[in-house]
């Protein structure tokens, strides 16, 4: 076992690698860049792009200037919406954003900070990336490890009762609800919780806003405890409704599948009860592709499934920020958190392989071959 982490381990670093190239070449060729960000604005309202160059760039190069000639002719082509800008700004705009290197001397650079840990600062918001992310990252974890645990608490003793009782009213009844649950879209539902509960046409319940109350620092510890868990209620509920139902069909039909292997006929036949047999017997192997999806499941929720959600409960987590970073290409935003997310990623995908062994000793990877 041991050896096997080992080899894992090392492949997280020519996977990482692998992404981080192919994310970087496709973002960095992409139209709409950060200078182009930065001349756009420029060509609108100067005034108010000014504030994304550092001052003494602006001292010396100005806001706008008027040139002709060859110069010209090149800027205009390399950059859309340049044409009438000095080409001095132009060049001061590539060499603050890292654009005065060529491509790949941009991402060796960049790779050997992150090997550091050094993400760097953004490019408008005066931030360091590190920053952010911090900042952002409670409301991203509170909804992600909520969720994804309810989620399994429910859907696992759900699905059982299902499998035992396959066929019946109760599977029946269970699953017409499992499917319309499954498909209402998440931000659809959240609105729906909106209304129904928080301040809409109906009850006002629950906060509509934020992670924890505007007074929240003025509680005791329990009144801190249960604001923050009342503000999670809804936003979570919202995030269930689509994984719930999946987890809960998957868990049901891995544990039909054993049910009717021969060792679980075999075990009933020598008088074991069915407690015994099911969580004996069928447990630990039924449940092994349920575990192998857990990784993905609260990975995706905290990184990427929120967004929508984040937007409607007034939630500024980590969704709200990678959108916000893509649409304005701040770069070291995306590709710092690009980088974290996804080693975090590659690790819980790890942990999530060796779980595999606490619920079933008798997997053994070193035993596999190569």
């Amino acid at each position: 076992m041991f050896a096997y982490l080992i080899r894992r381990l090392l492949l997280i670093i020519p996977t990482l690698f692998g992404i981080m190239v192919i994310n970087f070449f496709i973002i960095q060729i992409a139209p709409g860049g950060p200078v182009e960000q930065v001349i756009a604005e420029l060509s609108g309202t100067a005034v108010d792009a000014t504030a994304r160059i550092s001052g003494s760039q602006v001292g010396e190069t100005g806001a706008v200037g008027q040139t002709a000639g060859a110069a010209q002719g090149d800027i205009s082509s390399k950059y859309r919406g340049a044409r009438g800008l000095d080409p001095q700004l132009i060049a001061d705009l590539e060499k603050q954003f890292g654009f005065d290197k060529p491509i790949g001397e941009r991402f060796l650079l960049m790779m050997g900070r992150y090997a550091q840990f050094d993400f760097g600062d953004s490019f408008f918001q005066d931030r360091s990336v590190i920053d952010l992310v911090m900042d952002k990252l409670p409301v991203s974890i509170s909804l992600g490890l909520w969720t994804t645990l309810l989620a399994y608490l429910i859907s696992i003793p759900l699905g059982i009762a299902k499998a035992v009782r396959d066929g019946s009213r109760f599977d029946v009844w269970t699953s017409g609800a499992i499917f319309v649950g499954y498909a209402i879209p998440s931000f659809l539902f959240a609105v729906l919780l909106v209304v129904l509960f928080s301040g809409g046409n109906y009850l006002s319940w629950f906060p509509l806003r934020g992670l924890v109350s505007n007074d929240w620092e003025t509680y005791s510890l329990g009144g801190k405890i249960i604001d923050y868990l009342w503000h999670l209620v809804l936003p979570i509920v919202a995030l269930m409704i689509g994984g719930f139902a999946t987890l809960t069909m998957l868990t049901k039909n891995s544990f039909l599948e054993e049910i009717n292997k021969q060792y679980v006929i075999t075990a009933r036949a020598k008088g074991l009860s069915q407690r015994r047999v099911l969580y004996g017997h069928v447990f630990r192997n039924a449940m092994l592709i349920v575990v192998a999806g857990f990784p993905a499941a609260f990975v995706g929720i905290l990184f990427t499934g929120a967004l929508l959600i984040e937007i409607i409960f007034s939630l500024d987590g980590l969704g709200l920020l990678g959108y916000e970073a893509l649409i304005g290409r701040d770069y070291p935003i995306i590709f710092g958190t690009l980088f974290v997310f996804t080693l975090l990623g590659l690790v819980v995908n790890l942990i999530g392989d060796m779980m595999y062994v606490v619920i079933d000793p008798r997997i053994d990877f070193e035993r596999r071959e190569v």
